[in-house]
């Protein structure tokens, strides 16, 4: 393939091997590092059925420096980093701080001096919007403070952006990008990948879709007494399919700066919909009425935060083309075609 290699740390997660279809769409060829703590081998022979090219595969810890540096020094052509291999779950993070302080920093601050040393640059992070703690002013644009986190998984990712700033003042012809996303929702069309929590689900949509396939007797909606039209939290939901798409858009923003740069995009849909919205708009395109109640507050939410994409639009050419119809369309077909597996 005439474009070079892209190292995609998580590759094999949910939001990894969305990415990596759409690298192969776009002419590139993925390593995928991955752990498999939380995801599973067989999405990579999934990635190779959809676009017909299997990508490399280096089985590591992405906190072990020494083992990728030993796994990755043999590789050339190597044109960036697209860092997702972190432990994700807000609920989770407020139970084990100090798994997700050491996980997600150090894998981050790993990968970081491996730049250097293996001399290649462009690095995209997989941040969140969560480092806007919860926001005075909606929609949220990159120039909203950053507030406190309400959660230690919030805080890793505010304490990798602040690593990635001072790498890069530090390391001024590399070239990084921190993208900021909501809420990944969906699957690919084909339904032969898509989110695969372990355990029980810590987000929204895979809680619903094993709900509605009966792996769950209900759905706990946390909080029905948030400052919000009815009550529950108010998140933007995107598509994975678009999300991925715009991990490949960053990477050719990189390669087109003839400079080094540090810079941060929001990644959304720029619309919110309440907990309840997506659980109605599911039953409409499942046609199905999902078994639902309402409990407590859950630690760590906050109470509605939506994006301002202009910059994205704008600066790496992107867009979202999908909307939360598709999204939930997608994810309904996916957990039915893991039920038939």
């Amino acid at each position: 393939m005439d474009k070079k290699r892209i190292i995609v740390t998580g590759g094999a997660g949910y939001i990894g091997s969305h990415t990596c279809v759409e690298l192969i769409n776009a002419g590139y060829t993925p390593i995928i590092i991955d752990n498999f703590f939380n995801s599973e081998r067989f999405i990579v022979d999934r990635i190779e059925q959809i676009t017909g090219l299997r990508p490399d595969l280096i089985e590591v810890d992405c906190t072990d420096y020494s083992g990728l540096m030993t796994l990755l020094k043999g590789y050339k052509g190597i044109e960036g980093i697209i860092h997702f291999a972190a432990y994700k779950a807000v609920g989770e993070s407020t139970q084990k701080p100090v798994d997700y302080y050491y996980n997600n920093i150090a894998s981050t601050t790993a990968l970081l001096k491996l730049m250097n040393i293996l001399g290649f640059n462009n690095f995209v992070f997989s941040s969140s919007c969560t480092v806007y703690g919860q926001p005075d002013e909606l929609p949220v644009t990159e120039n909203s403070p950053i507030k406190t986190a309400e959660s230690p998984y919030g805080r890793t990712k505010q304490m990798c952006e602040d690593v990635m700033k001072d790498y890069q003042k530090a390391n001024q012809d590399q070239k990084v990008v921190s993208l900021r996303y909501f809420n990944p929702i969906g699957a690919h069309s084909s339904s032969l990948i898509g989110e695969l929590p372990r355990g029980v689900p810590n987000n929204l949509v895979p809680y619903i879709t094993q709900t509605a396939a009966g792996l769950r007797d209900h759905l706990t909606v946390f909080g029905d007494d948030y400052d919000t039209p009815d009550g529950t939290c108010i998140r933007d939901y995107i598509h994975v399919v678009d999300l991925a798409k715009a991990h490949v858009a960053a990477i050719e923003y990189l390669i087109r700066q003839k400079n080094g740069i540090y810079n941060v995009f929001n990644l959304g849909t720029g619309r919110g919909n309440s907990v309840l919205e997506v659980i109605r708009t599911f039953e409409e395109v499942a046609g199905l009425k999902l078994n639902y109640k309402i409990g407590p507050r859950r630690s760590g939410d906050i109470v509605k935060v939506y994006a301002d994409v202009a910059k994205a639009n704008k600066d790496l050419e992107w867009e979202t083309e999908l909307d939360l119809k598709d999204a939930l369309r997608d994810a309904w077909s996916w957990e039915r075609s893991l039920k038939e597996n």
